[in-house]
């Protein structure tokens, strides 16, 4: 599962970056008007979970378990709904989307107290700590 919370996390970072670069060239520079400020936010934002989706592939291998899995689901989520309705209020002017911004933001918010859950939660305690080998002889 980190795997995959890896790739999406790198994946969506790479698109915030296409996203970025087609909102500044096609809608202008964020003080230019409040489109581009509103998908400005969206990008910013879209970038920061990205990242955090690579926050949660480490996560999951020091602490396997349901926050951290379930962190993952609420970044993906938080990106599609608060970034994707400013992408669409944005640039294709669906003026409705933006009541379901807030929702969005609540996932991403519930993602960083699932991902601040997760070593709280999991089994492994000393996940940091480095446990001797049995067999290992120390020279």
């Amino acid at each position: 599962m980190n795997r995959v919370y890896f790739v999406l996390g790198a994946a969506l970072g790479g698109l915030a970056v296409v996203a970025g670069a087609y909102g500044a060239h096609r809608l202008g520079h964020p003080t230019q008007g409040m489109a581009a400020a509103i998908y400005e936010t969206g990008v910013r934002y879209h970038f920061i979970h990205a990242l955090a989706l690579l926050a949660v592939a480490g996560a999951l291998d020091f602490w396997p378990g349901v926050p951290a899995r379930l962190s993952g689901l609420f970044f993906l989520a938080g990106i599609a709904v608060f970034s994707g309705s400013l992408y669409l209020h944005a640039a294709a002017g669906v003026q409705w989307i933006e009541k379901l911004t807030p929702v969005g933001g609540l996932l991403l918010i519930g993602g960083w107290l699932l991902l601040a859950a997760a070593p709280l939660r999991s089994r492994r305690l000393n996940s940091f700590r480095r446990k001797p080998k049995a067999n290992r002889k120390i020279p």
